[in-house]
């Protein structure tokens, strides 16, 4: 074990037993009540704005170190981000915190009636490592906005941003009620071993069946951010330069591909895509040059199993000759030039994973209705988008797409508004979160109903005679007459 809130999962034997008492010290921190203040929470806070501010060149250097990613980018999907939500939690947390009022009924008169939001206790969150840095600390401040001690698990995909997190993070917070444990399988299987009040996980379907799974034997709630294949649908109606080129930051400059929402596929009429085709080439070209794998701007592949598999989707034989645009590859440095594809089998590999990487299938149908068909006759993504000026299109996505999201025009930027949950549906998730909503994640709403001694009516104690029968029926039903009988006393014994 390390020291603080560090403990050191890879290479110090963390098992069963190392957890057990990890999660029974943190029962005890969250027992003493030390979480449920808002003094304490804003205090947690604003240290992870500090040390935001304060290490932000260290998180960049990690993000680099993991994926190569662009600095430009790694402040503007993972460092702004991760800040904005902790000041938008800090001005918005009293409300949260606040009991709320509601109405009451005539069937409990005189009464009144509140709903608090209590922490739900110890909490596990399970990041992932494409977005290292975010996907870690946004459930984390969730679940202390909520009042709750957490246990971390970084990936260990990306080593050297949960390394950030095990040696940074708890000279920032409270570290009897915040730890990080790193390591991989053994170090997560003994942690999935324990009892939590909710797991937070954010990864692939796979691993969210183990995590569910887990889960199951303790009936510990469970938040799943997972993914799919996230459609794009692409109208003539569009103005295609404009599409073209936010399609292009929502697919390449998200990590290259490798992110949970950005477009998995695009969709188009026959007569229409060869001009998103070209389009797309053009912008392409503009944005990381004649030969992409020199690009600055573009994320390289996580490591060389995630390779192999990109490499074994589009070197596969119905797939490789439908390549339009892009394909270079430099398995050494681990990168992969952004890849257009035309008409690609619907039965290929590449139409049923989800690619998680810089390859972009266009498929192709004789009208908008048949692409929103088949985007049907897929398991829900995780966000679905849609390009076109045309209203009766727009309406008829939006209402019969099920997806986490739907974004209108552009790609990704959903997540970045607060006032919207981030969420999957079916196979691309369970539970959604940010703003209010990553609050109400990691709490309960506990129903309180006052009442005093006064009011008593004697109709609702037996003997039930057919006169009480009669009061009663009539207070169920909404009746003045009964409520004011009720009152009274009638039937007077």
């Amino acid at each position: 074990m390390g020291s603080g809130g560090e403990e050191r999962g890879k290479g110090a034997g963390f098992d069963g037993a190392m957890a057990a008492e990890l999660v029974a010290g943190l029962r005890r921190s969250f027992a003493s009540g030390r979480t449920r203040s808002h003094e304490w929470r804003a205090a947690q806070l604003k240290g992870i704005v500090r040390m935001i501010d304060e290490k932000e060149s260290a998180i960049m250097a990690a993000l680099h170190e993991d994926l190569a990613k662009p600095q430009m980018e790694s402040y503007l999907h993972e460092i702004s981000l991760a800040k904005a939500a902790c000041t938008f939690a800090l001005k918005e947390m009293k409300r949260w915190m606040k009991p709320e009022k509601v109405p009451t009924s005539l069937t409990t008169f005189p009464s009144s009636a509140e709903i608090i939001s209590e922490p739900l206790g110890v909490v596990l969150v399970i990041s992932a490592w494409n977005y290292p840095f975010l996907l870690s600390i946004d459930p984390v401040i969730g679940a202390l906005v909520a009042g709750n001690a957490v246990v971390l698990k970084p990936s260990e995909v990306a080593p050297a941003t949960s390394y950030f997190f095990a040696k940074v993070l708890p000279e920032y917070i409270d570290n009897s009620c915040v730890k990080i444990v790193e390591g991989s399988i053994p170090e997560t299987t003994a942690l999935l071993e324990q009892k939590w009040d909710k797991i937070f996980y954010t990864g692939n379907g796979k691993v969210g069946r183990i995590v569910m799974a887990a889960a199951a034997k303790h009936l510990t709630p469970v938040a799943l951010e997972l993914g799919g294949k996230c459609p794009a649908l692409v109208d003539s109606s569009v103005d295609v330069k404009v599409a073209a080129k936010r399609i292009a930051v929502g697919k390449w400059g998200c990590n290259n591909g490798q992110a949970c929402i950005a477009p998995d596929y695009i969709l188009t009429t026959k007569s229409f895509a060869p001009t998103l085709v070209d389009a797309m080439k053009r912008t392409l070209e503009k944005f990381y040059g004649k030969d992409p794998l020199e690009s600055a701007d573009l994320s390289r592949i996580v490591n060389s199993n995630h390779f192999k598999r990109l490499m074994s989707l589009l070197d596969d034989e119905n797939v490789s000759g439908t390549i339009v645009y892009g394909g270079q590859r430099d398995e050494q440095h681990l990168k992969i030039a952004p890849t257009l594809l035309l008409d690609v089998p619907h039965d290929s590999s590449i139409m049923k994973e989800e690619i998680f990487g810089p390859f972009l299938p266009i498929v192709t149908f004789d009208e908008v209705e048949d692409c929103i068909d088949f985007i049907n006759s897929k398991s829900k993504p995780l966000a679905a988008y849609l390009f076109t000026k045309d209203r009766k299109i727009e309406d008829q996505f939006v209402k019969n797409v099920s997806a986490g999201g739907i974004l209108v025009n552009d790609v990704a930027l959903h997540l970045a508004n607060p006032h919207l949950p981030f969420g999957g549906v079916g196979e691309s998730g369970i539970g959604a979160y940010h703003g209010k909503f990553s609050f109400d994640a990691f709490s309960h709403k506990k129903a309180i109903l006052y009442r005093g001694f006064g009011g008593e009516a004697p109709a609702r104690y037996p003997p039930y005679t057919p006169q009480k029968q009669r009061i009663l029926r009539g207070l169920i039903n909404g009746s003045i007459i009964a409520l004011v009988l009720a009152i009274l006393g009638f039937p007077r014994d």
